[in-house]
């Protein structure tokens, strides 16, 4: 048997003890990457919980797949219904596959898990008893399984500064943290609201690590651990300004764990992976790559206990367009090593923010600070971004100053966006513009002679396209 269990953390992000944060409690996340790989460069291809999770189910970004954004109530986004996603494959596979907690994705014919218990529940005892009842009916029936964990924790509750911590059970503790004692992000400004909400959100990610642990026990009585790869990771960043909804690192740089059987312990990998690369690895390790050769992600497996950086991992590609349906500004992102390329298509428009980041009590802090920044970048080109921005990671982790002017790197963003715009041909991404319209629109029009003056954005002043 060759069994899969895929945990998702929801608004994670880093926030863990493995991947640095000093403050923070979460012994069973930390053991599970002391058992097996920590990539210290993984990245999600949007920080929005649906399109992420989108991704991590269909190895595809979301301009190919048609889940822009979120899926829920009015907001309604949809995966296209000739995309194949991971629940569809592994059916076709024999595999009993399922998905305990929070779904998040649709529609649900296009998602068709075996055994669906979709539940907003923050009770990972009851995430654990259910995932008990899954682990015994696979190897009851003697079937390999696919199964995803949706954890509801650490999102927001729907209170201004609340992570669903009025939730008690007998079996979880509820660790208390104090303001004073937080670690503040550097994406996020030192101020009594952020210390009360981050203490808070502790608590939450607190509940998270249990969730894990008791899953992991779970998975051990059943006496399936050693035929089970498992994969943890986070959709998107913590539910923060500058982080969740952006494509700044805090938003999609992410925890990518897995432990494979017989497997390296503690590997600390470098290799830049793309969470496009986990479906692509799942189907390895299931031996069912040939079912499916539609994605451009690659297997982790080859590499999973490589702890040097190879020559061929060292990119990797993020497309956001939307969170809510009100949350329109499309942005790509390219990212090296060193360097971080944003394409900003619609950046006329101020940047939006979620309803649940507006709302909160860190945003009304922020706000009303002093200068108003949000860590270190000024408020202003937070909300009003340049068609391009150019990062030297190296220089300037925190992606604030903005080189795409600088005439010492003319030539690498000549690079970065060359190599852009040839991945939006390659992924047939509606957003690749010029003259302000989509080349993919109007490609008929193009190959009957039309033409296209090279510029991103059309010039109501000069507006004439011909030479």
């Amino acid at each position: 048997m060759r069994n899969i269990l895929l945990l998702v953390a929801d608004d994670l992000g880093r926030m863990t003890g493995c991947y640095g944060e000093p403050a923070i409690a979460t012994p069973n996340i930390d053991r599970l990457a002391a058992e097996g790989t920590r990539f210290d460069m993984a990245f999600t291809s949007t920080a929005s919980c649906s399109a992420s999770r989108s991704v991590i189910y269909t190895g595809l970004h979301t301009h190919e797949t048609g889940q822009y954004g979120l899926h829920h109530d009015h907001h309604h986004f949809m995966t296209f219904e000739h995309v194949e996603t991971a629940p569809a494959l592994f059916n076709r596979a024999g595999y009993l596959t399922g998905i305990i907690g929070k779904v998040h994705v649709g529609p649900s014919g296009i998602y068709p898990w075996a055994v669906r218990e979709e539940s907003g529940t923050r009770d990972v005892a009851w995430m654990r008893d259910r995932a008990a009842a899954f682990f015994d009916k696979a190897r009851d029936e003697a079937t390999p399984f696919f199964l995803t964990l949706g954890f509801i924790d650490p999102h927001r509750d729907t209170t201004r500064s609340g992570f669903g911590n009025e939730f008690a059970h007998e079996e979880v503790e509820d660790r208390v943290f104090e303001p004073e004692d937080v670690s503040v992000p550097p994406f996020l400004s030192d101020l009594p609201e952020v210390r009360m909400e981050l203490a808070e959100y502790y608590r939450s990610v607190y509940r998270l690590d249990q969730g894990v642990g008791l899953v992991l026990e779970a998975l051990e009585r059943a006496g399936l651990a050693g035929d089970t790869l498992v994969c943890f990771l986070s959709d998107n960043g913590a539910p923060f300004l500058n982080s969740k909804t952006t494509l700044y690192d805090a938003g999609v740089h992410l925890p990518l764990i897995i432990r494979k059987p017989g497997g390296g312990a503690g590997v600390a990998n470098p290799n830049l992976v793309s969470f496009t690369d986990i479906l692509p690895t799942f189907l390895d390790w299931a031996g069912a790559d040939a079912l499916s050769d539609a994605r451009k992600g690659r297997s982790l497996l080859p590499i999973l206990e490589e702890d040097t950086l190879l020559p061929d991992w060292q990119r990797v590609f993020g497309s956001h367009t939307f969170h809510e349906i009100t949350n329109y500004w499309p942005t790509r992102f390219l990212r090296t090593p060193r360097h971080k390329y944003h394409r900003n298509v619609a950046w006329q428009l101020d940047f939006p923010f979620s309803g649940d980041l507006y709302g909160s009590l860190s945003w009304e802090g922020i706000r009303n600070a002093e200068p108003v920044r949000i860590g270190e970048r000024p408020l202003k080109s937070y909300i009003r971004r340049p068609p391009e921005e150019l990062y030297d990671l190296e220089a300037d982790p925190r992606e604030v100053t903005n080189l795409a002017a600088d005439p010492q790197h003319q030539e690498l963003l000549a690079d970065m966006r060359a190599a852009m715009e040839e991945w939006q041909k390659a992924t047939g991404d509606p957003w690749l513009y010029r003259d302000g319209v989509s080349l993919r629109a109007v490609q008929l029009h193009i190959d009957a002679g039309l033409a296209i003056p090279d510029r991103f954005d059309f010039d109501p002043d000069k507006p004439g396209n011909r030479a």
